[in-house]
C-alpha cells in the first residue's frame, strides 16, 4: 500500500516528496514528487515522438515519392505562429526566475515570475486558438488533407499540456498569494518551471519540424 500511495501522489502539490532527510538522501536520490514529473514527462516526450514519426513516415510515403505529391498539402504556417513561439520563451525564462527567487527566499521574485510565467503561457494558448482561425478562414480544414489534421493534432496535444500545467501554476501561486513561505512552494515552483522548459523544448520541435516539412 506504501508504494500505490506514492504512485497515487500529485506530483505538482508542495506537500508530497517533502520526506524526512532534507537532502534528499535516502533509498533513492529524488523525490517523489519529482519521480512522478520525470516519469511523466518521459511518458509525454514518447507520444510527442510517436507522432513526429507518424507525421515523417505519412508524409513521406505518399506514392513513395514525398511531400508534394498525392493527397499532401503543405499547411500554410500562419505568422502568429512566430509570436507564440516568442511568448513561449518569454514564460518559460518567467518560470526560471520565479524558480530562483524560490531558491533565494525571495517572495517578490516569486510572485513575478509566476505570474509572468502564467501570463505569457496564457498568450500562448490565445494566439495557438488565432492561428487556429486564420487556418479555418483560409480554407485549411482538418479534413482536407493528413497535413492539415496533423497540424491540429500536434498543437491541440501541445495545448492541452499547457493547460494541464497551468492548472499547477493556479494552485501555487493561489497558495502564495495566501502567505505560503517560499521552503513550502519550492518544490511545486521548481516542478513549474522545468514543465514550462519541456513544453518549450517540444514547441520547438514541433514548429520546426512544420517549418522545414
Amino acid at each position: 500500500m506504501g508504494l500505490l500511495s506514492h504512485l497515487m501522489e500529485k506530483p505538482w502539490s508542495e506537500g508530497h516528496g517533502r520526506g524526512t532527510d532534507p537532502h534528499g538522501r535516502g533509498l533513492f536520490s529524488l523525490q517523489p514528487a519529482q519521480v512522478g514529473l520525470r516519469v511523466f514527462l518521459i511518458v509525454a516526450s514518447f507520444l510527442f515522438l510517436l507522432f513526429t514519426a507518424a507525421y515523417v513516415d505519412r508524409m513521406m510515403s505518399i506514392h513513395g515519392h514525398g511531400a508534394g505529391h498525392g493527397d499532401w498539402r503543405a499547411v500554410a504556417e500562419p505568422p502568429i505562429l512566430w509570436l507564440n513561439t516568442v511568448l513561449l520563451v518569454l514564460g518559460s525564462i518567467a518560470m526560471q526566475r520565479a524558480r530562483r527567487g524560490a531558491e533565494r527566499g525571495r517572495a517578490d521574485i516569486m510572485r513575478s515570475g509566476l505570474l509572468a510565467g502564467g501570463g505569457f503561457a496564457v498568450a500562448f494558448l490565445i494566439g495557438q486558438s488565432l492561428a487556429w482561425q486564420d487556418l479555418v478562414a483560409a480554407g485549411y480544414y482538418a479534413a482536407a488533407n493528413p497535413a492539415n489534421a496533423f497540424f491540429y493534432l500536434f498543437t491541440a496535444v501541445h495545448g492541452v499540456h499547457l493547460l494541464g500545467g497551468l492548472a499547477a501554476w493556479g494552485r501555487t501561486t493561489v497558495k502564495l498569494w495566501r502567505g505560503a513561505p517560499a521552503d513550502a512552494l519550492r518544490m511545486s515552483i521548481g516542478l513549474c518551471a522545468v514543465y514550462w522548459h519541456f513544453l518549450l523544448v517540444v514547441w520547438l520541435v514541433l514548429f520546426g519540424l512544420l517549418l522545414l516539412t
